[in-house]
């Protein structure tokens, strides 16, 4: 699995040459966000993966990196096409390096 740092993500979204899904809980998305981000909670992200855009690489990201995993590894598993990126140590390590 593909994994982004909180750096790099940071210097690729100022380029805006990728997608940031998060997987978590609305209610710990109202708390603290990636400006842009697709929101998908991890157990609707399969049956709601035609709402990424696949030509474009995403990097998945949750509170610790646990969940995008699982998200990166279901989505494969049904088949999606693009380039999924792990974000090391999620929304706390993003909050973290602000």
């Amino acid at each position: 699995m593909k994994e982004i740092s909180t750096e790099e993500l940071r210097d690729r979204l100022e380029k805006g040459d990728l997608v940031v899904l998060d997987v978590r809980e609305p209610h710990e998305v109202a708390q603290a966000a990636i400006k842009g981000s697709v929101s998908i909670p991890l157990g609707q992200v399969v049956e709601r993966r035609d709402e990424l855009d696949a030509t474009r690489p995403t990097a998945v990201v949750c509170a610790a990196g646990v969940r995008s995993a699982r998200a990166i590894e279901a989505l494969t598993a049904a088949g999606y096409p693009g380039e999924l990126l792990n974000v090391s140590g999620g929304m706390r390590a993003w909050l973290a390096s602000a």
